[in-house]
């Protein structure tokens, strides 16, 4: 058994794609490997995971991204997650994001286009779904943006803010979640470049900043924040494929994941399709960004990228290839080499623990 104290990992993954539910990993600090410690399939395609606090250690929560919908909490008391409470419906289908804030698991439910608060409960299970905050509009591209579809959902850094980006509407939301009844207020939305279909947003350390994914087009939207008012501005734009790999591959790539590095001088995408990992670098107040190489992700379809917390090791959901790569991340350039590899079929998502 894997103590509590330990590095380890934990990887989401599609069960209707052939993959084992949550995986269990063992991470070696010192060479970034993971080392598969066993899997449950308690909860259907659990395409996203986030770990939170327990008294006395730390709970995993997970998505199912199925209809409809649901949420779950797992222990981490043995090396194999196990249920904590009953799993939750979401009241909304396809859920592909969910984050703490305010003490609510909040969900993004993707084909439902809606966003739910689940109260935590004191020993880290969910209450019953609290309120669901449905988002509305569509996009220029009919096949993907007919209707909303709400991708990530996150608290800003302050706390005071939970932001949702949606993918189906070209925009992001700001709203307020009420943390002793779990009612979500709509506060603002921030239109983006209609067709890019944004998918996932990181903060700056500085927590002024936002850096938005676009699925659609490969391209990042860099954003001024204000925690205080909750406004969200656009700055401009950054394509994160070089120019003439974007005009021969943008066809047929679509950016997943957006991860900056704790000291705010780089920041990585994963693209699928492309099959890489972008590298961009920031300037000392983030606003500028410049993309100076991409690399190969060690699969295919890399879904998501994690960084750990040294800043070290870079970690890459590949969903099609079904493997988890790590890279080692050069201080100096931001660059990642691979080093590694480990099977997990359908891999959606990789949390550190």
């Amino acid at each position: 058994m894997i103590g509590n104290s330990a590095g380890r990992a934990f990887i989401g993954s599609f069960t209707s794609a052939g993959g084992r539910g949550i995986t269990a990993a063992a991470v070696d600090r010192d060479t970034g490997a993971l080392t598969v410690l066993g899997s449950t399939d308690a909860v259907p395609d659990p395409s996203f995971l986030a770990a939170g606090p327990r008294a006395g250690g730390t709970v995993l929560y997970a998505v199912g991204e199925s209809a409809p919908g649901v949420a779950a909490a797992f222990a981490l008391d043995e090396d194999v997650p196990a249920l904590l409470g009953p799993v939750r419906s979401v009241d909304g289908d396809a859920p592909t994001h969910l984050a703490l804030a305010a003490n609510h698991l909040v969900t993004a439910n993707y084909t439902s286009g809606s966003v739910t608060a689940l109260p935590v409960l004191a020993d880290g299970s969910l209450g019953a779904a609290a309120s669901v905050l449905r988002h509305e509009g569509s996009g220029p591209d009919t096949g993907r943006q007919e209707a909303p579809h709400a991708h990530q959902v996150l608290a800003d850094p302050s706390g005071n803010w939970v932001v949702s980006v949606d993918l189906g509407t070209d925009s992001v939301h700001v709203c307020a979640l009420d943390p002793a009844t779990g009612a979500l207020r709509p506060h603002g939305e921030t239109a983006l470049r209609p067709g890019t279909g944004p998918r996932h947003l990181a903060f700056h350390p500085s927590g002024s900043l936002a850096y938005v994914l676009g699925e659609l087009e490969p391209t990042l939207t860099v954003c001024r924040w204000d925690a205080a008012t909750g406004r969200l501005d656009v700055l401009g734009e950054t394509p994160v494929l070089p120019e003439h790999e974007a005009a021969e591959d943008a066809a047929r790539t679509y950016p997943s994941e957006v991860v900056v590095g704790h000291d705010g001088r780089f920041l990585w995408t994963a693209n699928r399709g492309h099959d890489s990992i972008s590298v961009l670098t920031l300037d000392e107040s983030g606003e500028k960004v410049s993309l100076v190489a991409t690399v190969g992700c060690g699969g295919r379809r890399p879904r998501d990228l994690t960084l750990d917390p040294s800043g070290q090791w870079l970690y890459a959901a590949n969903e099609h290839s079904g493997n988890v790569s790590w890279f080692a991340v050069d201080a100096e350039t931001g660059v990642p080499r691979h080093a590694g590899s480990v099977e997990v079929p359908a891999a959606s998502c990789v949390v550190l623990v």
